[in-house]
């Protein structure tokens, strides 16, 4: 009778641990999914940061030709450009990182800057604002800004289902233990900054 007992408790016992297993696996594989949509989603931002940042050298070289006295400006634009592009690549490392989102923020917010004072010092220069190529440019770089919005917005969503899913209960119980940390959003903290640098000339 106790033997009956004992058995039964076993067969319980083993079909909540393994009812139990089955639960955690689901939230593992949930969150397995729904970090490799943000990370994806942060890879298409990544795709239009890197045209964004070849174009940027085209544009420098059009403009240097025309704008030999503001070397200053051309100069700032392409170390803006680089620590852009070298924050950009940390950041796809480890997409969610705050660290490096933050550093990538800070970085995108110093590119656009740097393009906006350009822009606002080749209005002076009529040859330049007439030249095919700065215009075909100036158009390019506009489109990819649009897509760079795009793709962000797509990342955040993405980073706030997930930061979702890890948040709320039971998932945040084993969403640290199972190595699933907060992902960082990539969005920009000063409204002017929001705005992409004007990249045509009226």
């Amino acid at each position: 009778m106790v033997v009956g007992f004992v058995g039964i408790f076993l067969v319980i016992l083993a079909a909540v641990v393994l009812l139990g297993l089955i639960f955690v696996v689901g939230i593992y594989n949930r969150l397995v999914v729904l970090r490799n949509r943000f990370r994806n989603a942060f890879a298409q931002i990544d795709v239009q940061l890197k045209r964004r940042y070849d174009l940027i050298p085209n544009l420098v070289e059009t403009a240097k030709g025309y704008m030999a006295h503001e070397r200053g400006t051309l100069e700032a634009v392409v170390t803006a450009r680089n620590t852009a592009a070298s924050a950009v690549a940390h950041a796809a490392a480890n997409p969610g990182d705050p660290a490096a989102m933050k550093n990538l923020v800070g970085a995108d917010a110093a590119l656009t800057g740097t393009l906006g004072r350009l822009f606002a010092v080749a209005e002076a220069y009529p040859d330049l604002k007439a030249n095919a190529t700065m215009s075909q440019l100036m158009e390019e770089l506009t489109s990819t800004e649009n897509k760079v919005s795009f793709a962000r917005q797509g990342y955040n969503d993405s980073v706030m289902t997930y930061n979702t899913a890890r948040e709320t209960f039971p998932a945040n119980l084993i969403a640290g233990l199972l190595g699933f940390l907060a992902a960082e959003l990539f969005q920009v903290d000063n409204p002017a900054e929001r705005q992409a640098p004007k990249v045509s000339f009226s």
